[in-house]
């Protein structure tokens, strides 16, 4: 009886131990150290959910895609308001332009009032405001270097529009003409005007020559020289006076001319004038002297009042540069420097030296245009319409020139 009570107490108390040790082998909950597999840890969670920081910061691509929904912007610098054409042709051709090959591009446009600090002032504002190339036809070619290198500076190119920035590296390209031609073609059409006239050898002119300031004005006049030079040589040829006027200004033109009729007493044969708007001075300072008829008077720029001018006798000529054609290749030069920052090979056929290096350059042709070549050359051409040119005071002068019926 002992024995099997003992025996009992025995299994009992090894069964206890037995669940016991069970109980210490596998734990009932998980534990810091020891996490479940249903459960994430800390640092999981932390990987799986991002920041605040991390939800406000763009990626990569989202950076590009927002870059590249921001719109060129192409700047577009032209020097004074006292010419015609660079309100009336030049912009409008290169706005055109520009829209046809990059709808979403933004124009930057300015016109200076013959101010070169004014101009500096819209170039540095469109620095500023992220222009993506920059196309200059400055007030003053040597002081507009400063706007170059401050373009060079910042990576944005720039092209020189018709006329060449002087002594400055960040000049990319400059498109324009062969401006010796532009000379040599105004001074034949004077020749072949006083010959026209029957004016007796040796022939007395002046010059009303374009600005000091402006890098193209001594290439032109020593273009038209080229072709005065072998007659003054062979005494057929004198220059009473030549003068170069502050920023091509009519009216500092039209007292130029007052002076050398007043020194010459109103004896000149003829009057190379470098462009219409100096052209209308000299013709205005002739009319104010009564002198009649008016001596052949040259020009440049076609612009519509020279024409008509040419009509009724008052000036001989001008020069057509294709301005429509130069516009619109700026425009597509702009474009792609702004995309590319690179002149296209095929384009710039030649260079030119603007003191500071050979810059990529694009030659345009320019025209002679006397009355008969209005016709076939400014209306054909697109330049100016019959409706532009015949107004009232004009319609019997195109009747003759057969421009009306």
């Amino acid at each position: 009886m002992l024995n099997k009570k003992r025996l009992y107490i025995l299994l009992c108390g090894v069964t206890v131990f037995a669940m016991l040790l069970a109980s210490c082998g596998t734990p009932s909950t998980p534990t810091a150290e020891q996490p479940s597999e249903e459960e994430p840890t800390a640092v999981e969670e932390a990987e799986e959910e991002p920041t605040e920081a991390e939800e406000a910061e763009p990626t990569e691509v989202e950076e590009a895609e927002e870059a590249e929904e921001e719109p060129l912007k192409v700047g577009l610098f032209l020097p004074d308001k006292k010419v015609a054409r660079y309100e009336t042709k030049d912009k409008p051709f290169f706005e055109q332009r520009l829209e046809e090959i990059c709808p979403d591009c933004e124009l930057i446009a300015h016109i200076a009032d013959s101010d070169p600090v004014e101009q500096k002032n819209a170039v540095e504002q469109a620095i500023t405001n992220g222009a993506d190339v920059l196309v200059i036809m400055a007030v003053d070619t040597k002081a507009a270097a400063v706007m170059a290198d401050d373009a060079k500076k910042n990576g944005i190119p720039v092209l020189a529009y018709s006329r060449l920035l002087e002594n400055s590296d960040g000049v990319t390209a400059y498109i324009g003409w062969r401006l010796a031609d532009i000379g040599e073609a105004q001074a034949e059409s004077l020749l072949k005007g006083l010959e026209e006239k029957g004016v007796e050898k040796p022939w007395d002119i002046a010059m009303i020559n374009g600005s000091p300031t402006d890098s193209n004005m001594p290439p032109i006049r020593d273009g038209a020289m080229e072709v005065f030079q072998p007659l003054i040589d062979a005494g057929e040829l004198n220059i009473v006076r030549s003068v170069d006027v502050q920023d091509w200004d009519p009216a500092k033109a039209q007292a130029a001319m007052e002076q050398i009729l007043t020194a010459s007493g109103g004896e000149i044969d003829g009057v190379y004038c470098m462009n219409d708007g100096m052209a209308g001075g000299a013709h205005a300072a002739m009319n104010a002297a009564g002198i009649e008829p008016v001596p052949p008077i040259t020009g440049l720029d076609a612009s519509l009042a020279a024409v008509q001018r040419i009509l009724v006798g008052e000036q001989y000529s001008t020069v057509y540069m294709p301005i429509e054609g130069m516009a619109s290749l700026a425009a597509e030069l702009a474009y792609e420097l702004a995309t590319t920052g690179e002149v296209p090979e095929d384009v710039a056929d030649e260079t030119i030296d603007n003191g500071a290096k050979e810059v990529p350059s694009i030659a345009n042709p320019v025209i002679s245009v006397e009355k008969e070549d209005i016709g076939d050359v400014l209306i054909e051409g697109g330049f100016w319409t019959v409706e532009d040119i015949c107004t009232e005071d004009y319609e019997e002068a195109c009747k003759e020139a057969g421009l009306l019926e």
